[in-house]
């Protein structure tokens, strides 16, 4: 069944019965013409992403499973950047007409995991038509304590977790004909793109135990999200050639990986700064979730890539840029 034959009130209503619940803190959900939260103690987050067909994602080759999926995960991470917990969400859905119902299952099939992976209630949103399909997720968490961009000192160590430029290699596979399922030397950075895990119990350890001076999420590329972190805190960064955390997948299939984790984008880790003072809490956390040292703050301004050998030179923003075609 195509989507021509399918009522909007029809759509509407197979997501309802597919998200029907009751969580915590919800008054009324999906069915009004706005949901209804009881407000917490917590300070409440919010944030909210857009994924737009050729310009974020290719329908072609990102399965709709994975493509709901990652439509909440991408918004996830902004939650776990700031320390906070996920708690609703708001779906928006544009789709090409002649959409098949099943693309529309599968991709909502995704979603509904990586919401209850997360314990993220779907609580409304918005069905239209459009010539490309449009996705807008709009999440609200909660935390007592979050983390912003402008908190970083001169000093402060800075880490990552997990390993970088795993997904930007995984879209040049794919572009490359590689599929998911088909190569299993190329599995893991196929699914790195396709997949991305939102970091959100690190993100709430460290808000928790008020470890870092100041974090954000990896979407964007190493170098550009630096640079914004830099820029909130008033700030420079040195950023160690030698420490950048590459994945034996990411140098088995890339001539120059380093390029690749320096510029490529949604790897959705974590990056964050922490005071010389905690430096032996977040040494306890290294091995749980795969946080690497990469660089200091200092003072000035603009970033510097450090060679094998202690020699500076300018480090170029290259990641992705909205906007800029």
């Amino acid at each position: 069944m195509k989507l021509r034959s399918l009522r909007e009130r029809e759509l509407i209503s197979a997501v309802r019965k597919e998200f029907s619940g009751k969580k915590r803190n919800l008054i009324l959900g999906i069915g009004d013409d706005a949901a209804v939260i009881r407000s917490t103690s917590k300070s409440l987050l919010l944030t909210t992403d857009l994924l737009i067909e050729d310009v974020h994602f290719t329908a072609s080759f990102h399965p709709p499973y994975y493509l709901g999926r990652k439509a909440l995960n991408v918004n996830l991470s902004d939650i776990a950047a700031m320390g906070g917990r996920p708690r609703f969400a708001l779906l928006g859905l544009a789709l090409r007409a002649g959409t098949e119902l099943d693309y529309v299952k599968k991709f909502l099939m995704g979603f509904k995991a990586a919401a209850g992976e997360s314990q993220t209630e779907l609580i409304g949103g918005d069905i239209s038509a459009s010539a490309k399909i449009t996705i807008s997720v709009t999440v609200i968490g909660e935390g007592d304590h979050f983390i912003r961009r402008s908190g970083a000192k001169p000093g402060d160590s800075i880490f990552v977790s997990g390993c970088l430029g795993d997904a930007a290699a995984g879209l040049d596979l794919l572009k490359k004909g590689f599929e998911l399922g088909k190569n299993k030397k190329a599995a893991a950075l196929l699914r790195a793109f396709l997949d991305p895990v939102p970091q959100t119990e690190l993100g709430l350890t460290l808000s928790t135990h008020r470890a870092a001076t100041a974090m954000i999420d990896l979407s964007d590329g190493l170098s550009v999200d630096l640079l914004h972190l830099c820029e909130e805190s008033r700030v420079g960064a040195d950023v160690h050639l030698e420490k950048l955390p590459l994945s034996p997948e990411l140098r088995l299939f890339e001539k120059k990986p380093e390029n690749f984790a320096l510029h490529g984008g949604e790897d959705y880790q974590l990056l964050f700064t922490v005071d010389p003072r905690n430096l032996g809490f977040i040494e306890k956390l290294q091995k749980k979730y795969g946080i690497h040292l990469i660089g200091k703050m200092r003072r000035g301004q603009g970033l510097s890539l450090v060679d094998e050998k202690g020699k500076k030179r300018p480090l170029e923003i290259k990641g992705f840029e909205h906007l800029v075609s």
